[in-house]
């Protein structure tokens, strides 16, 4: 039976249609980020509960606990019940997750509220990726991806950008953002709601048959199992790997404004204008190395070469870390080619994960994309309890010393991808086969 909310279409789209789908898969990871943004009114909300930071860590790594584990089980559902039918009703669902974080008295109740929100955060998320997969065929993957990734990197713009202009209005409230988180997600859920669409299960499971690189290890009747994809050393791979990666990556998601301030002696307002760049120009390179990649049809050079790059611009930070007469433009070219850099890398690495996920069992894109929300997440636990920790008895230069470490054990990794490394070594994967239109049910 078909839920009313969901338009499951019986062809594949085309064109503006299919654009538009996927611009509101883009949406939702955005405003899905920007609810669970809590840093801009981190310091008030610290002060109202009379809340320490080591206590407002651990709150923060349990419900991001919370939410890996619902990434996991999301992208397994996104799998079996489709993309769009576990998405819209847990986006209303955060809509209220967000009103409730405005009774929050104590940090009790704010742990409550927090596990909430990124327990149904986390199941919702999970299908957007996949989404992305379902309507962009490889010819334009990395570049498709690149674009969902400004949804986690635009939402720490938006956030900032929303309580810069309106905390001022409301005597400095902290719940006045949640209020506002609400109102946002509510009206966009309804927009996501109108114009996105899920490929029906017919269709999907008949692309899924006909691509290019079809099952490899499951014939068409298996039923798909999500542990099988961990049963491929490439995919192993890329899950180590990218946890490797990503340690540098959040650690400057999470705390680059005060490393940055307690490292060269800047104030909060410098700190967060250098990161600001760090990201703009993030943002840039994700989706043009991503247009690059699908035009070459190569996804390994492009992850190794940002990488490397980036590897090398993280080593002359930390040269740089202590000195207190670094100017800030320096400052700010040292950042910005640094999240050039990882941009660089990101989108293309992300077309790869889901191209050999993809050429294992494409019906397992969920189970996988769930996969890597989880490996994310638990990251940024890890980030939450060791760098206070290693801050605090060392360091940053100790602790960003470790960072570079892991995104250099990342390399190796990649020898496991699987993917060309130059043009013509493998004939380019195609798009899915046109598939006949059948009469809606």
């Amino acid at each position: 039976m078909r839920l009313s909310y969901v338009r499951e279409l019986d062809e594949y789209p085309t064109g503006g249609r299919r654009i538009r789908i996927l611009s509101m898969a883009v949406l939702a990871v955005l405003i899905g980020s920007y609810e669970g943004q809590i840093a801009p009114v981190a310091p008030l909300l610290l002060e109202d509960l009379d809340m320490s930071l080591s206590t407002y860590g651990t709150i923060s790594a349990l419900a991001t606990v919370a939410g890996a584990l619902a990434s996991m089980a999301g992208g397994r559902l996104t799998d079996t019940l489709g993309r769009v039918r576990l998405l819209i009703p847990l986006m209303l669902l955060t809509t209220v997750c967000c009103v409730l974080m405005t009774t929050v008295h104590s940090p009790a109740q704010l742990l409550m509220a927090r596990v909430a929100l990124s327990v149904i955060d986390g199941m919702a998320l999970a299908g957007t990726a996949p989404l992305v997969r379902d309507f962009s065929p490889r010819m334009g993957r990395a570049q498709a991806f690149g674009f969902w990734t400004w949804g986690p990197v635009g939402a720490n713009f938006l956030a900032a950008a929303i309580a810069s202009a309106t905390l001022p209005l409301f005597h400095d409230s902290w719940r006045s953002q949640f209020v506002i988180m609400a109102v946002v997600s509510l009206v966009a859920s309804l927009v996501i709601a109108y114009n996105i669409a899920d490929l029906s299960p017919e269709l999907r499971g008949r692309i899924q048959q006909t691509e290019k690189r079809a099952i490899v290890t499951a014939g068409p009747t298996t039923p798909p199992r999500a542990r099988g994809l961990l049963a491929h050393r490439n995919m192993v791979a890329h899950v180590v790997g990218i946890g490797l990666w990503l340690v540098l990556f959040l650690t400057l998601s999470l705390y680059g404004p005060l490393m940055l301030g307690e490292s060269f002696g800047l104030s909060a307002s410098t700190a967060a204008g250098i990161m600001s760049v760090f990201w703009v120009l993030n943002l840039v390179t994700v989706v043009v190395s991503g247009r690059i990649s699908d035009r070459l049809q190569l996804r390994k050079p492009l992850c190794v070469g940002g990488t490397l790059a980036a590897v090398a611009v993280t080593g002359y930070l930390v040269h740089l870390m202590g000195r207190q007469d670094v100017s800030h433009p320096h400052l700010m070219i040292t950042g910005a080619l640094l999240g050039g850099a990882m941009g660089v890398a990101y989108g293309p690495w992300m077309a790869n994960f889901s191209e050999d996920a993809e050429n294992i069992d494409p019906r397992l894109q969920g189970s996988a994309w769930g996969l890597f929300g989880f490996t994310s997440k638990a990251v940024a636990v890890l980030a939450l309890f060791a760098v206070p920790r290693v801050v605090e008895h060392a360091s940053w230069h100790l602790w960003m010393v470790i960072a570079l470490g892991c995104m250099v054990l990342f390399l190796p990794a990649t020898l496991f991808f699987h993917g060309p490394w130059r043009r013509g070594a493998v004939a380019p994967a195609k798009a899915p086969e046109p598939v006949t239109p059948r009469a809606a049910d």
